[in-house]
């Protein structure tokens, strides 16, 4: 699934590190994810239940939450009130760049978290909970043995899931004032509750706190034998389809019309059809036959680093042209190569300090190709595979007089279509 790794600022001006998991095609809608207590975005089961939903047609942003992984900030500083408000700011986020999320996903603390947050993110239709506390006030019962030093000393030092946190006695006072079963009350948006009865971390009585607070429609999924973090990647996974599948009905489906380029240009093996899909400024969905690729800039360059630039992908259809070129020919003449690699880069160069070049003037474009072939080669094979190189059709094309015919096409667009 195509990843765009970026940060975006919380209430406080803070950096959220994030990613955003994109299905192949365009997004049905979006989901937002919580992760547990410490553990951040890039946790097995946040990753795997991420993924799932992306192969069902639907994006999900998770994040760090303020001082927890690569975000900025002090986890010392932060509360579950922080953690809120940054479910509040990554879904703006959403909502200036992408489209603002219909689902919210949390996992634990998190579950406790998108609960709390629901209320101030009004495009979503439905809530997820997945091992979550009825309270997050219970939390407190990972470092129960710590709180009379925090309480005493207004802050400690605690060890959660191998790692060292401090805490101080505002982060318990915050977890302590949040009325969260009365919220709950009031959710007013579809909910599904994901417990494990055998969880030793949150118990299932918190899921029947959750559940029977709520109003219809909401729904209960028993995660039989699973651990609290979900660390089998099978209960993951099993999330994720599950979410899709409950999630359908509250989800708006529109039926996207092709693309004006897609609807002008032949849909052979052998057509390129690229298209802006609205994500950021630059980002590109490319069309390659029936496989989908993106195409991006850096942050640096104004785009949302979502995929290789243009200048990537001239490079690795070189690279692979000549790659592919190298084992045919090694294939046929029976070489004992084993493995090819094929390293690029493209530059400027002066047109004078090129001797080999007729133009002599300005700056002309250089790439730079290594090529390295693993295997019992001689002398002899190695220069005459560095010379079938150069014969690769791709690097014939650059090479050679190209010419480019470009048409416009009616750029009326269609109704978009919807079930209803």
């Amino acid at each position: 699934m195509p990843l765009e790794r970026f940060d975006f600022p919380n209430a406080s001006g803070l950096r959220l590190a994030a990613v955003l998991d994109r299905p192949l095609e365009e997004p049905r809608a979006y989901a937002l994810f919580a992760h547990c207590f410490t553990c951040g975005k890039d946790n097995f089961a946040a990753s795997r239940i991420a993924h799932a939903l992306a192969d069902r047609g639907v994006a999900v942003l998770r994040f760090d939450f303020t001082g927890i992984g690569a975000s900025e900030g002090e986890f010392a500083n932060a509360g579950f009130s922080a953690n809120v408000a940054d479910l509040v700011a990554a879904s703006d986020h959403l909502r200036r760049t992408h489209q603002a999320p219909a689902l919210l996903i949390g996992h634990s603390l998190g579950g406790a978290a998108v609960l709390a947050a629901a209320a101030e993110i009004s495009e979503a239709r439905a809530v997820v909970t997945i091992a979550a506390p009825a309270d997050p006030a219970h939390v407190t019962g990972l470092f129960k043995d710590r709180i009379p030093e925090i309480n005493a000393n207004g802050e400690a030092e605690v060890v959660l899931a191998g790692r060292s946190f401090q805490v101080r006695r505002e982060f318990l006072e915050d977890l302590v004032e949040r009325r969260l079963i009365e919220r709950i009350a009031r959710l007013h948006k579809a909910l599904l509750v994901f417990h494990s009865p055998s969880d030793a971390t949150v118990g299932i009585d918190n899921a029947s706190r959750i559940f029977t607070a709520a109003k219809h429609p909401k729904s209960f999924i028993s995660l039989a034998d699973a651990d609290h973090l979900l660390s089998r990647k099978s209960d993951a996974a099993y999330v994720g389809n599950v979410i899709a599948a409950w999630a359908d009905r509250y989800l708006d489906h529109v039926v996207p019309v092709r693309s004006i380029a897609e609807a002008a240009i032949s849909t052979d093996a052998g057509s390129v059809v690229v298209t802006e899909n609205g994500r950021g400024v630059l980002q590109q969905d490319v069309a390659v036959g029936r496989h989908r690729l993106i195409a991006d800039e850096p942050v640096s360059a104004g785009g949302l680093d979502g995929g290789p630039d243009p200048y990537g992908y001239l490079l690795t259809a070189l690279g692979a042209c000549t790659a592919m070129t190298l084992r045919l020919y090694a294939n046929r003449k029976s070489l004992p190569l084993r493995r090819i690699s094929v390293a690029l880069k493209h530059g400027k160069i002066y047109a004078a300090d090129c001797e080999t070049c007729e133009t002599k003037e300005g700056m002309l474009d250089l790439i730079e190709r290594t090529v390295s072939l693993e295997g019992d080669l001689d002398a002899g094979m190695r220069a005459k595979l560095l010379e079938i190189a150069d014969k690769c059709p791709v690097h014939r094309t650059l090479t050679s007089e190209v010419a480019i015919r470009t048409r416009l096409v009616d750029t009326t667009p269609g109704p978009v279509l919807s079930d209803g």
